[in-house]
């Protein structure tokens, strides 16, 4: 089994970076057998570490040695992060390294249901010129997904309907979100993408941050674009997806002097977003004063509600990786095992699903047979511990 040195140093840093650890830490959690500087060579390719050690590395990273030798078939890039995020290098890239470690799960699960060919993601699709173009942006998306005028129900759901990966990491509070987009190794094809929030966020904050992000997805912002015109673009196409302009009239109207915040509150609950991006909205759209919004904001900030507002709404969560790696389990695309490796946690299937055996037995004899064999080699390879330990994580 030949390892790739060069592979092998960035992917010994991505896994202890996504797991938040330093190289003081991972020599730690090794116990001490090989120093910092070791760490430090292997990361950047000038030794490589004997299996011995490349095992022990693999275990305190809670992978499979085989997955830090295992090169990925895409290359992941990110949208650039929110101009005062906050965040400082190591948290960046913390971050970026869950999201690629995350990703690849996806990319795995949909291998193995077959949904790759499903992918069709309009990245960078909307050529904009200004800020108003996110606005027609968002209404052109609105109708290819056939969205309808009415409010979002749940941003989450329907952005993974659509084949756009959620993803939930722990982060710092300064960070909002990220998105990001797969390509094969040839650079030509998009394969997948994705939009990251932050745990432990209102829903209001959620869903906005998310639909925010896609915005950096879909839309292709001028080359002379700055990072304040990018933002304003990106939040003006996630509040005119989360709450059309036409939407948004048959709840207040065109013109308003005032509104009350029970009102507000009542809107808030309505569109699934924040008092404060709803009262942005509606001075966008005309609807209330420069000088109401002034003195809302104000309002906002001597209540101390500018983080935390009445009436949080509950975050949504995301789906789609438990049950496709559950569908996967139910259909015996792979094992329990490997189930709790996809996902991090231990499981309960309960019983065996009824009418598995019985669809076996429905399957022609060569697809029996196919079966058997691969369990059967499956069976010897689960049997040897050194193979375990140098296996891949997620064989199928």
């Amino acid at each position: 089994m030949r390892f790739n040195n060069t592979m092998l140093g960035g992917r010994i840093k991505q896994f202890r970076c996504a797991r938040g650890l330093s190289q003081d830490m991972l020599v730690d959690k090794i116990g001490g057998i090989v120093s910092k500087q070791s760490i430090s060579k292997y990361e950047r390719e000038v030794t490589l570490p004997s299996p011995r050690i490349l095992n022990k590395i693999a275990k305190a990273l809670d992978v499979k040695a085989a997955s830090l030798w295992k090169e990925p078939s895409f290359n992941v890039e990110f949208i650039a992060y929110r101009k005062g995020s906050g965040l400082n290098t190591i948290e960046q890239e913390k971050i970026e390294a869950q999201v690629q470690e995350t990703l690849e799960k996806c990319m795995k699960i949909s291998e193995l249901r077959n949904c790759n060919a499903k992918v069709d993601i309009p990245v960078n699709a909307f050529p904009i010129t200004q800020i108003e173009d996110a606005e027609e942006a968002a209404e052109y998306l609105r109708e290819s997904w056939s969205l309808g005028v009415d409010p979002i129900a749940n941003v989450t759901a329907m952005l993974e309907g659509k084949n756009v990966f959620v993803l939930e990491i722990d982060a710092p509070d300064s960070f909002d979100g990220i998105s990001a987009f797969a390509k094969d190794v040839n650079g030509k094809k998009v394969v997948a993408a994705a939009v990251v929030s932050a745990n432990d966020r209102s829903g209001e904050r959620q869903r906005l941050n998310l639909v925010h992000e896609l915005g950096h997805l879909v839309l292709k912002m001028p080359e002379e674009a700055d990072s304040k015109f990018e933002e304003n673009a990106a939040f003006r196409f996630g509040s005119a997806l989360l709450a059309p302009k036409e939407a948004i009239y048959n709840e207040v109207g065109r013109k308003r002097t005032s509104l009350s915040i029970e009102e507000l509150i009542l809107l808030k609950e309505r569109f699934g977003l924040s008092l404060q991006a709803l009262v942005m909205r509606l001075n966008v759209l005309d609807i209330v004063s420069d000088s109401y919004k002034k003195d809302f904001f104000f309002f906002i900030n001597k209540q101390g509600w500018k983080r935390t507002e009445p009436k949080e709404l509950e975050p949504e969560k995301a789906t789609w990786i438990k049950k496709n790696v559950l569908m996967a389990l139910s259909e015996s695309l792979i094992s329990h095992r490997q189930a709790e490796q996809l996902l991090g946690k231990k499981i309960d299937v309960g019983e065996d699903v009824p009418g598995k055996r019985r669809g076996f037995m429905m399957l022609s004899l060569s697809e029996r047979n196919k079966i058997l064999s691969t369990q059967a080699k499956k069976a010897d390879y689960e049997l040897d511990q050194d193979w375990l330990d140098m296996g891949e994580d997620y064989e199928s």
